[in-house]
């Protein structure tokens, strides 16, 4: 956490007992910006979830983690129906031009087929990944992914990421007290595996079009 400045350190931003509950709406918000607006990318959504989750645990946030879990989920969910609508709404201007010189109407199209394919998987795998949580929403707005489906996963994700990633920093920080000694490693542990389901589907995927190239 050193790399990040004062304002973006989990630790900085969630310990502070003079702001009182409006800790929990600040963190509330970071997750909302991360995963709704694409001005929020660089914010530190996975090392924030792990210390809110453990800074709950040892009574510095003023909150039950039954309640901390609902606005957390809630606001993840809601921060990816907001990236849907804006691409949803935003995709038809940039993409009206067939001859477009940085966008293209195909893309959309392949984009579109991916995420009707794999749409499920992937939002859900994305919600792991910083960075690209944030904008994937968006694309699947642009590429008009059934509202449906994206609506069912979507929760799935926001539950399996806020609240999972919320809910083993209250687990870890509450038993084990060597972890809010070693919040560096951790969360380079976190973004580490965060990333390894994604680079498993880009191998399967990789190895699938070697074969059928093959073939």
């Amino acid at each position: 956490m050193g790399f990040l400045p004062p304002w973006l350190d989990p630790i900085h931003i969630l310990d502070n007992p003079a702001l009182g509950f409006w800790v929990v709406v600040i963190a509330c918000s970071i997750i909302f910006a991360e995963t709704g607006l694409l001005v929020g990318f660089f914010l530190p959504g996975d090392s924030l979830l792990f210390t809110a989750g453990l800074l709950t645990s040892t009574g510095k946030l003023p909150v039950n983690i039954g309640v901390l879990l609902i606005l957390l989920i809630v606001c993840a969910f809601i921060g990816n129906q907001v990236g849907y609508v804006i691409g949803a709404k935003a995709g038809p201007a940039i993409f009206n031009k067939p001859d477009s010189r940085l966008f293209k109407r195909e893309h959309v199209e392949h984009a579109h087929a991916f995420f009707e394919k794999h749409g499920g998987k992937a939002l859900v795998l994305a919600r792991f990944v910083p960075i690209v949580r944030t904008f994937v929403p968006v694309i699947v707005g642009v590429a008009r992914m059934n509202m449906r489906h994206f609506v069912i996963f979507n929760a799935i994700g926001a539950v399996l990421w806020a609240g999972g990633v919320t809910l083993l920093g209250f687990i870890l920080g509450d038993r084990f007290p060597w972890v809010q000694k070693n919040l560096d490693i951790i969360f380079i542990v976190i973004v580490l595996l965060s990333v390894i389901p994604i680079i498993v589907e880009f191998t399967k995927a990789f190895l699938a079009n070697r074969r059928a190239r093959k073939a």
